[in-house]
């Protein structure tokens, strides 16, 4: 069962700029930045009261988030939300014939276990779990 908000993800071109707007006009603090070499990806994570905002910048055209980024610009990509037992979750979603992009969880951004729901199965939206 999804609890909560986690965070909203959202692809932007540049970091650097990006949160330029999120922290200075916006008045959303400092962002945490995280440098995913593995995954080719930069993020900055801003810490609200209930929820996070994430923005991924790509650092490599060959990257997933770059192939978004491409063919639909910048903006939203996905949403995250809480569970207690994502192993359960899974397998709950399995059962119900709704489409994985992770049938197993893998260690996210944040150092929590997370997967990800295919938005062919969430009409267009592409929607992460995090435990």
């Amino acid at each position: 069962m999804l609890k909560s908000l986690n965070h909203i993800g959202i692809v932007v071109k540049s970091i650097d700029e990006s949160v330029k707007i999120y922290r200075d006009i916006l008045q959303l603090g400092e962002p945490e930045i995280i440098e995913m070499k593995e995954m080719q990806l930069k993020v900055a994570i801003f810490k609200l009261e209930t929820y996070k905002i994430e923005l991924v910048e790509p650092l490599s055209p060959e990257t997933t988030i770059a192939n978004f980024l491409e063919k639909r610009g910048s903006g939203i990509h996905h949403l995250c939300f809480n569970v207690d037992n994502i192993e359960q979750e899974l397998e709950m979603l399995k059962a119900n014939s709704i489409t994985l992009i992770d049938e197993k969880p893998r260690i996210g951004v944040m150092g929590h276990k997370v997967a990800f729901i295919s938005p062919k199965s969430t009409n267009g939206v592409l929607i992460e779990l995090s435990e």
